[in-house]
């Protein structure tokens, strides 16, 4: 532990496991008064992996096409939920496999946090899962331009993230956006950014 931080890579799953049962409050990219009942249910899986006895974060960043505000953004693999699946877990798992090519049966599914409302009226849930590792990720190239990891305790280091405030077109007051800084090249902000700072507010039992 530093500076009153415990050290994140010395959690074990069974730890992560049990820290998870302590939920956030949810989270939002936008005012919550301006959410209608239209949000629509989604998903991601936030894959741990050990490296070098290092617990790093699995994110894709997808593939850019011209008119669409998520591509060429960092993300966690997943998506909208589809009529067929029977819980927000399958479709974290199904959208994992289709996009970056992870088998549901090799992820140890430990738990989740307390769902994201993002700006593009998502309600999404992301799922903490362990994946062995390496592994042969077989990405999905019409989604996924690239699949990367970031140590968790760089990603948990307070000087390597911001927040900026930004208006929401129908809000006056302003509204948190958060920014790390480049790692390996990629930018991780927004929902995604809010998402792995609610993780590891949990994980530091904040």
């Amino acid at each position: 532990m530093t500076s009153g931080v415990p050290d994140l890579d010395r959690l074990s799953s069974e730890q992560i496991r049990q820290r998870l049962h302590d939920q956030r409050d949810t989270t939002y990219d936008v005012p919550p008064e301006l959410l209608g009942d239209s949000a629509r249910e989604a998903a991601v899986l936030v894959p741990f992996l050990r490296v070098e006895d290092a617990w790093h974060l699995l994110y894709i960043r997808r593939t850019q096409f011209e008119g669409d505000r998520h591509s060429g953004q960092v993300a966690f693999a997943g998506g909208k939920r589809d009529d067929e699946d029977s819980s927000l877990l399958d479709t974290a798992l199904r959208e994992a496999g289709e996009e970056v090519g992870i088998d549901a049966a090799d992820v140890d599914v430990l738990g989740y946090i307390n769902h994201h409302h993002t700006i593009s009226e998502f309600q999404v849930r992301p799922y903490v899962g362990v994946l062995p590792w390496p592994y042969d990720l077989r990405l999905d190239s019409t989604e996924v331009a690239r699949a990367f990891t970031i140590p968790l305790a760089w990603l948990a280091r307070r000087s390597n993230y911001r927040t900026e405030e930004r208006r929401h077109p129908r809000s006056r007051r302003p509204w948190p956006v958060v920014y790390f800084e480049h790692y390996d090249g990629e930018l991780l902000w927004g929902a995604t950014a809010r998402m792995t700072l609610s993780l590891i507010e949990v994980l530091e039992g904040g």
